[in-house]
């Protein structure tokens, strides 16, 4: 089981990121108008991306750069804590689009409890960060 394979976990949570990333690469380049700079061409065109996936896109683009600026600290506790932060905000924010336009009940319950378990891991990484030298 995962949870007793701490391993396991951490090979699974690198698999679902990585296609997490993948999958909205597409998106981003599309919403910012830049996919021929990430070499990539794809037929979805900005204005023509849905609510939905503007949404995504935005959120997962104010992530991913969160998450570089974070890292970008000399200190490596403040690296990772900071681009840490930048991750769980950012996947606080995909759960409440989510709750906005999911409609199966699974997946709402998955938002839901991703909200709650993020919210104290976000303020303790606040918290941390406020008391320790980001260089």
């Amino acid at each position: 089981s995962v949870q007793t394979n701490p391993n396991r976990k951490g090979t699974l949570m690198k698999a679902a990121l990585f296609t997490a990333l993948m999958l909205a690469a597409p998106l981003m380049a599309a919403a910012s108008g830049h996919a021929g700079h990430m070499g990539m061409n794809t037929p979805v065109q900005p204005q023509k991306l849905s609510p939905m996936h503007q949404a995504y896109a935005e959120s997962m683009q104010t992530m991913h750069e969160g998450m570089m600026q974070g890292i970008a600290a000399q200190n490596p506790d403040a690296a990772f804590a900071a681009g840490m932060l930048a991750h769980q905000q950012g996947a606080v924010e995909m759960a409440q689009i989510e709750l906005k336009y999911g409609k199966d009940p699974v997946m709402r319950k998955l938002a839901e409890n991703i909200i709650q378990a993020q919210e104290g891991e976000i303020k303790l990484m606040q918290n941390w960060l406020a008391g320790h030298s980001q260089r």
